[in-house]
C-alpha cells in the first residue's frame, strides 16, 4: 500500500478525533474509494503512487 498515504490519512483521522477500528476503516476506505487499493491488496495504481512519490523524495527502493 501507498506508505505515505497512509501516513497522511493516519494524521487526518487523529485530527478529526479518530482512533482505532474508525480511523482504520476511514484510512483504508479513502484509499479503496481513490483506487490505490482494492479490499486489502495493493492496485497498480497505488503502486504507481508510490513510486512516484519515491522518486519525487528521492529514495530509490521501496520503503515497508
Amino acid at each position: 500500500m501507498p506508505a505515505f498515504l497512509e501516513k497522511d490519512l493516519r494524521a487526518e483521522a487523529a485530527k478529526k478525533g479518530m482512533k482505532g477500528r474508525r480511523a482504520d476503516r476511514y484510512v483504508y476506505g479513502a484509499m479503496n474509494r481513490m483506487g490505490a487499493m482494492r479490499g486489502n491488496k495493493e492496485t497498480a495504481k497505488g503502486a504507481e503512487m508510490q513510486r512516484k512519490h519515491d522518486a519525487k523524495a528521492g529514495r530509490t527502493k521501496r520503503r515497508k
